[in-house]
Protein backbone atom coordinates (compact mmCIF):
# COMPACT_ATOMS: atom_id res chain seq x y z
CA UNK A 1 0.00 0.00 0.00
CA UNK A 2 3.03 2.31 -0.12
CA UNK A 3 2.23 5.93 -1.98
CA UNK A 4 -1.25 5.34 -1.76
CA UNK A 5 -3.20 8.63 -0.01
CA UNK A 6 -5.05 6.99 3.13
CA UNK A 7 -7.96 8.61 4.70
CA UNK A 8 -7.76 9.82 8.44
CA UNK A 9 -9.43 8.59 10.17
CA UNK A 10 -13.19 8.18 9.78
CA UNK A 11 -16.30 7.94 12.22
CA UNK A 12 -18.06 5.29 9.97
CA UNK A 13 -22.15 4.73 10.12
CA UNK A 14 -23.29 0.99 8.78
CA UNK A 15 -26.96 1.18 7.42
CA UNK A 16 -27.60 -2.55 6.99
CA UNK A 17 -26.32 -4.87 9.29
CA UNK A 18 -26.57 -7.67 6.71
CA UNK A 19 -23.49 -9.99 5.86
CA UNK A 20 -21.68 -7.65 3.86
CA UNK A 21 -22.42 -4.39 6.05
CA UNK A 22 -21.01 -6.01 9.14
CA UNK A 23 -18.15 -7.86 7.83
CA UNK A 24 -17.06 -4.46 6.31
CA UNK A 25 -18.20 -2.01 9.08
CA UNK A 26 -15.35 -4.64 11.07
CA UNK A 27 -12.97 -4.81 8.17
CA UNK A 28 -12.98 -0.38 8.43
CA UNK A 29 -12.97 -0.64 12.20
CA UNK A 30 -9.92 -3.39 12.38
CA UNK A 31 -7.97 -0.47 10.13
CA UNK A 32 -8.80 2.26 12.53
CA UNK A 33 -11.54 3.56 11.69
CA UNK A 34 -14.74 3.96 14.11
CA UNK A 35 -18.04 2.27 13.94
CA UNK A 36 -20.32 5.20 15.92
CA UNK A 37 -23.48 3.46 15.09
CA UNK A 38 -25.60 1.04 12.45
CA UNK A 39 -28.83 0.04 11.48
CA UNK A 40 -30.28 -3.31 12.15
CA UNK A 41 -33.82 -4.44 11.79
CA UNK A 42 -34.06 -8.65 12.26
CA UNK A 43 -32.80 -10.80 15.22
CA UNK A 44 -30.08 -11.67 13.11
CA UNK A 45 -28.91 -8.37 11.95
CA UNK A 46 -28.63 -7.48 15.86
CA UNK A 47 -26.61 -10.67 17.08
CA UNK A 48 -24.44 -9.99 13.39
CA UNK A 49 -23.59 -6.43 14.71
CA UNK A 50 -23.32 -7.27 18.22
CA UNK A 51 -21.08 -10.61 17.26
CA UNK A 52 -18.39 -8.50 14.73
CA UNK A 53 -19.30 -4.71 16.42
CA UNK A 54 -18.93 -4.97 19.35
CA UNK A 55 -20.17 -1.59 21.61
CA UNK A 56 -21.72 0.02 18.31
CA UNK A 57 -25.15 1.03 19.20
CA UNK A 58 -27.77 0.24 16.94
CA UNK A 59 -29.55 3.70 16.25
CA UNK A 60 -32.28 4.64 13.54
CA UNK A 61 -30.57 5.50 10.07
CA UNK A 62 -31.22 9.07 10.35
CA UNK A 63 -28.88 8.52 13.33
CA UNK A 64 -26.56 6.35 11.98
CA UNK A 65 -26.10 8.70 8.49
CA UNK A 66 -25.87 12.22 10.91
CA UNK A 67 -23.10 10.44 13.08
CA UNK A 68 -20.36 9.97 10.53
CA UNK A 69 -18.40 10.95 8.18
CA UNK A 70 -18.43 7.84 6.14
CA UNK A 71 -21.61 6.14 5.66
CA UNK A 72 -21.46 2.49 4.38
CA UNK A 73 -25.11 1.39 2.74
CA UNK A 74 -25.44 -2.15 2.61
CA UNK A 75 -28.82 -2.85 1.65
CA UNK A 76 -30.19 -4.75 -1.03
CA UNK A 77 -29.92 -3.58 -4.50
CA UNK A 78 -33.93 -3.00 -5.24
CA UNK A 79 -33.81 -0.98 -1.72
CA UNK A 80 -30.83 1.64 -2.66
CA UNK A 81 -32.43 4.28 -4.79
CA UNK A 82 -35.47 4.56 -2.42
CA UNK A 83 -33.55 4.65 0.82
CA UNK A 84 -30.88 7.29 -0.74
CA UNK A 85 -33.62 9.14 -2.31
CA UNK A 86 -35.47 9.10 1.21
CA UNK A 87 -32.70 10.96 3.17
CA UNK A 88 -32.16 13.40 0.46
CA UNK A 89 -35.43 14.49 0.97
CA UNK A 90 -35.90 14.84 4.25
CA UNK A 91 -31.97 16.87 4.11
CA UNK A 92 -30.25 13.67 6.45
CA UNK A 93 -26.82 14.09 3.82
CA UNK A 94 -24.52 16.71 5.01
CA UNK A 95 -21.78 18.18 3.15
CA UNK A 96 -18.14 16.54 2.76
CA UNK A 97 -19.89 12.79 3.90
CA UNK A 98 -18.14 9.85 1.90
CA UNK A 99 -21.33 7.57 1.04
CA UNK A 100 -20.64 4.44 -0.15
CA UNK A 101 -22.32 1.13 -1.35
CA UNK A 102 -22.11 -1.95 -1.66
CA UNK A 103 -24.28 -2.83 -4.34
CA UNK A 104 -22.68 -4.98 -7.69
CA UNK A 105 -25.54 -3.73 -10.04
CA UNK A 106 -24.86 -0.04 -9.24
CA UNK A 107 -22.25 2.86 -10.41
CA UNK A 108 -22.32 6.03 -8.19
CA UNK A 109 -25.32 7.06 -10.16
CA UNK A 110 -27.85 5.74 -7.95
CA UNK A 111 -26.23 8.27 -5.02
CA UNK A 112 -27.04 11.41 -7.39
CA UNK A 113 -29.82 12.94 -4.16
CA UNK A 114 -27.16 12.39 -2.30
CA UNK A 115 -24.75 13.83 -4.45
CA UNK A 116 -26.84 16.98 -5.31
CA UNK A 117 -26.20 17.77 -1.40
CA UNK A 118 -22.38 17.62 -2.01
CA UNK A 119 -21.36 14.42 -0.02
CA UNK A 120 -18.85 12.27 -1.91
CA UNK A 121 -20.18 9.03 -3.49
CA UNK A 122 -18.24 6.02 -4.02
CA UNK A 123 -19.60 2.53 -5.78
CA UNK A 124 -16.91 -0.26 -3.34
CA UNK A 125 -18.82 -4.25 -4.17
CA UNK A 126 -17.07 -6.70 -2.80
CA UNK A 127 -16.46 -9.89 -5.16
CA UNK A 128 -16.86 -12.30 -2.15
CA UNK A 129 -19.90 -14.57 -0.84
CA UNK A 130 -20.33 -13.87 2.89
CA UNK A 131 -21.08 -16.12 5.35
CA UNK A 132 -21.57 -12.52 8.15
CA UNK A 133 -19.10 -14.63 10.09
CA UNK A 134 -15.45 -13.32 11.90
CA UNK A 135 -14.19 -15.85 8.86
CA UNK A 136 -15.10 -13.31 5.88
CA UNK A 137 -12.40 -10.86 7.33
CA UNK A 138 -9.77 -13.03 5.98
CA UNK A 139 -11.68 -13.60 2.73
CA UNK A 140 -11.21 -10.20 2.68
CA UNK A 141 -7.86 -10.23 1.84
CA UNK A 142 -7.30 -10.04 -1.95
CA UNK A 143 -10.89 -10.15 -2.38
CA UNK A 144 -11.01 -7.75 -5.96
CA UNK A 145 -13.95 -5.32 -5.10
CA UNK A 146 -15.67 -3.40 -8.25
CA UNK A 147 -15.33 -0.46 -7.91
CA UNK A 148 -16.72 2.86 -9.49
CA UNK A 149 -15.74 6.50 -8.54
CA UNK A 150 -15.05 10.17 -9.84
CA UNK A 151 -11.50 10.44 -10.96
CA UNK A 152 -10.85 12.93 -7.88
CA UNK A 153 -12.28 10.36 -5.79
CA UNK A 154 -10.63 7.22 -7.26
CA UNK A 155 -7.23 7.77 -4.86
CA UNK A 156 -9.74 7.67 -1.51
CA UNK A 157 -11.53 5.25 -3.05
CA UNK A 158 -8.30 2.40 -3.30
CA UNK A 159 -7.12 3.25 0.09
CA UNK A 160 -10.19 2.46 1.13
CA UNK A 161 -10.69 -0.87 -0.56
CA UNK A 162 -6.81 -1.59 0.39
CA UNK A 163 -7.31 -1.00 3.96
CA UNK A 164 -9.95 -3.65 3.92
CA UNK A 165 -7.79 -5.98 2.68
CA UNK A 166 -9.11 -5.97 -0.87
CA UNK A 167 -7.55 -5.03 -4.39
CA UNK A 168 -9.34 -2.59 -6.75
CA UNK A 169 -10.93 -3.44 -10.00
CA UNK A 170 -12.19 -0.18 -12.33
CA UNK A 171 -15.71 -0.72 -13.60
CA UNK A 172 -17.19 1.81 -15.54
CA UNK A 173 -20.45 3.00 -14.69
CA UNK A 174 -21.59 2.09 -17.87
CA UNK A 175 -20.16 -1.59 -17.38
CA UNK A 176 -21.42 -2.26 -13.85
CA UNK A 177 -24.61 -4.30 -15.00
CA UNK A 178 -22.56 -6.77 -16.91
CA UNK A 179 -19.80 -6.54 -13.95
CA UNK A 180 -22.63 -7.59 -12.00
CA UNK A 181 -23.93 -10.20 -14.40
CA UNK A 182 -20.64 -12.12 -14.57
CA UNK A 183 -20.41 -12.75 -10.74
CA UNK A 184 -24.15 -13.53 -10.57
CA UNK A 185 -24.08 -16.36 -12.99
CA UNK A 186 -20.89 -17.55 -12.29
CA UNK A 187 -21.20 -17.60 -8.51
CA UNK A 188 -24.93 -18.22 -7.87
CA UNK A 189 -25.78 -20.66 -10.78
CA UNK A 190 -22.19 -22.69 -9.51
CA UNK A 191 -24.16 -23.16 -6.09
CA UNK A 192 -27.19 -24.40 -8.28
CA UNK A 193 -25.33 -26.71 -10.49
CA UNK A 194 -23.27 -28.55 -7.47
CA UNK A 195 -26.30 -28.86 -5.06
CA UNK A 196 -28.00 -30.70 -8.11
CA UNK A 197 -25.01 -32.47 -9.17
CA UNK A 198 -24.78 -33.59 -5.20
CA UNK A 199 -28.67 -34.58 -5.13
CA UNK A 200 -28.07 -37.02 -8.25
CA UNK A 201 -25.58 -38.67 -6.63
CA UNK A 202 -27.26 -39.34 -3.63
CA UNK A 203 -30.02 -40.44 -5.90
CA UNK A 204 -27.64 -42.87 -6.88
CA UNK A 205 -26.69 -43.87 -3.19
CA UNK A 206 -23.59 -42.10 -3.02
CA UNK A 207 -23.55 -41.41 1.05
CA UNK A 208 -20.83 -38.18 0.89
CA UNK A 209 -21.31 -36.74 -2.08
CA UNK A 210 -19.46 -33.49 -1.14
CA UNK A 211 -16.56 -35.76 -0.93
CA UNK A 212 -17.04 -37.55 -4.84
CA UNK A 213 -17.58 -34.29 -5.94
CA UNK A 214 -15.41 -31.42 -4.46
CA UNK A 215 -11.97 -32.37 -5.36
CA UNK A 216 -13.55 -32.63 -9.12
CA UNK A 217 -15.32 -29.59 -9.10
CA UNK A 218 -12.31 -27.68 -7.70
CA UNK A 219 -9.72 -29.15 -10.24
CA UNK A 220 -12.55 -28.32 -13.26
CA UNK A 221 -12.96 -24.83 -11.87
CA UNK A 222 -9.08 -24.20 -11.62
CA UNK A 223 -8.66 -25.18 -15.34
CA UNK A 224 -11.60 -22.93 -16.35
CA UNK A 225 -10.40 -19.83 -14.62
CA UNK A 226 -6.77 -20.99 -16.29
CA UNK A 227 -7.36 -21.93 -19.48
CA UNK A 228 -10.86 -21.12 -20.41
CA UNK A 229 -12.58 -22.82 -22.74
CA UNK A 230 -9.76 -25.44 -23.65
CA UNK A 231 -10.44 -26.76 -20.30
CA UNK A 232 -13.88 -28.36 -21.40
CA UNK A 233 -13.83 -32.51 -21.11
CA UNK A 234 -16.77 -35.10 -21.12
CA UNK A 235 -19.10 -36.38 -23.31
CA UNK A 236 -20.25 -33.11 -24.67
CA UNK A 237 -16.95 -32.20 -25.92
CA UNK A 238 -16.07 -35.14 -27.56
CA UNK A 239 -19.69 -35.13 -28.94
CA UNK A 240 -20.68 -38.48 -26.97
CA UNK A 241 -24.73 -38.64 -28.37
CA UNK A 242 -24.84 -41.72 -27.14
CA UNK A 243 -24.10 -41.13 -23.44
CA UNK A 244 -25.70 -37.40 -23.31
CA UNK A 245 -29.28 -39.60 -24.28
CA UNK A 246 -28.81 -42.10 -21.23
CA UNK A 247 -28.08 -39.38 -19.01
CA UNK A 248 -31.38 -37.82 -20.39
CA UNK A 249 -33.33 -41.26 -20.09
CA UNK A 250 -32.05 -40.75 -16.56
CA UNK A 251 -33.20 -37.35 -15.39
CA UNK A 252 -36.46 -37.96 -16.80
CA UNK A 253 -36.54 -40.70 -14.46
CA UNK A 254 -35.05 -38.76 -11.41
CA UNK A 255 -35.87 -35.00 -11.81
CA UNK A 256 -37.01 -33.26 -14.81
CA UNK A 257 -36.52 -29.95 -12.93
CA UNK A 258 -32.56 -30.67 -12.95
CA UNK A 259 -33.27 -32.41 -16.99
CA UNK A 260 -33.93 -28.62 -17.75
CA UNK A 261 -30.80 -27.48 -16.13
CA UNK A 262 -28.83 -30.39 -17.81
CA UNK A 263 -29.93 -29.57 -21.51
CA UNK A 264 -29.21 -25.69 -21.26
CA UNK A 265 -25.82 -26.62 -19.70
CA UNK A 266 -25.13 -28.97 -21.87
CA UNK A 267 -26.36 -26.86 -25.35
CA UNK A 268 -24.24 -24.21 -24.23
CA UNK A 269 -21.39 -26.14 -24.10
CA UNK A 270 -21.81 -27.60 -27.14
CA UNK A 271 -21.90 -24.53 -28.90
CA UNK A 272 -18.98 -23.15 -26.97
CA UNK A 273 -16.97 -26.35 -27.90
CA UNK A 274 -17.66 -25.95 -31.57
CA UNK A 275 -17.11 -22.22 -31.55
CA UNK A 276 -13.58 -22.91 -30.08
CA UNK A 277 -13.08 -25.78 -32.17
CA UNK A 278 -13.33 -28.58 -29.57
CA UNK A 279 -16.20 -30.49 -31.22
CA UNK A 280 -16.42 -30.99 -34.80
CA UNK A 281 -19.29 -29.83 -36.68
CA UNK A 282 -20.22 -33.64 -37.99
CA UNK A 283 -19.95 -34.60 -34.35
CA UNK A 284 -22.06 -31.16 -33.44
CA UNK A 285 -25.12 -31.70 -35.01
CA UNK A 286 -26.38 -34.60 -34.12
CA UNK A 287 -25.65 -33.86 -30.31
CA UNK A 288 -27.72 -30.77 -30.64
CA UNK A 289 -30.35 -32.07 -32.41
CA UNK A 290 -30.83 -34.59 -29.13
CA UNK A 291 -30.54 -31.31 -27.00
CA UNK A 292 -33.22 -29.72 -29.18
CA UNK A 293 -35.36 -31.91 -26.81
CA UNK A 294 -38.51 -31.53 -28.92
CA UNK A 295 -40.38 -34.28 -26.81
CA UNK A 296 -40.11 -32.60 -23.61
CA UNK A 297 -42.39 -29.30 -22.50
Amino acid sequence: MDGIEHPARLTVGVVGAGRVGSVLGAALARAGHRVTGTYAVSEASRARAAELLPGVPVKDVAAVVAGAELVLLAVPDDALGHLVAGLAATGVWQAGQIVVHTSGRHGVGILDPARAQHVLPLALHPAMTFTGTAMDLDRLVDCAFGVTADDALRPMAEALVLEMGGEPVWIAETDRTAYHLALAHGANHLVTLTSEAMQILASAGVEDPQRVLGPLMRAALDNALRLGDAALTGPVARGDVGTVEDHLRELDRLSPEIRRTYVAMARATALRALDSGRLRPASAEPLLETLADRTQP
